[in-house]
């Protein structure tokens, strides 16, 4: 899969979360938007300072770009955020992929 555009600004962030399609799972919360156009998906990471220090928030936010990477398909016209939680470092990588997707199947059915 390509790597999606990943979302940056907080207005982006801000409109995704006004859309109230959300799916919380084990280590991380999934929001979605449909912004009614064709173009690429596009991704946002946050991970707040309760999870620990910077190189565990990084080790956070890796770990669900590589989730999104391998899990996520491609949809167009769609932003999600994905936010991570502490439980997302010791999750074990099957569980937090599936937990990806079973999120992202949730927020799609809504």
């Amino acid at each position: 899969m390509d790597t999606p555009r990943t979302l940056r600004k907080r207005a982006d962030f801000l409109r995704v979360r006004a859309a109230g399609r959300r799916w919380a799972a084990a280590g991380l919360v999934l929001q979605m938007r449909e912004r009614g156009d064709d173009g690429p998906m596009q991704v946002g990471y946050t991970v707040s300072k309760k999870v620990g220090n910077a190189v565990e928030r990084n080790r956070v936010r890796r770990r669900l770009r590589a989730a999104v990477r391998e899990s996520l398909e491609p949809r167009p016209g769609r932003d999600y955020v994905v936010i991570g939680r502490r439980a997302a470092l010791t999750r074990g990588w099957e569980a937090l992929t599936g937990d990806l997707r079973a999120a992202a199947e949730r927020v799609e059915r809504r």
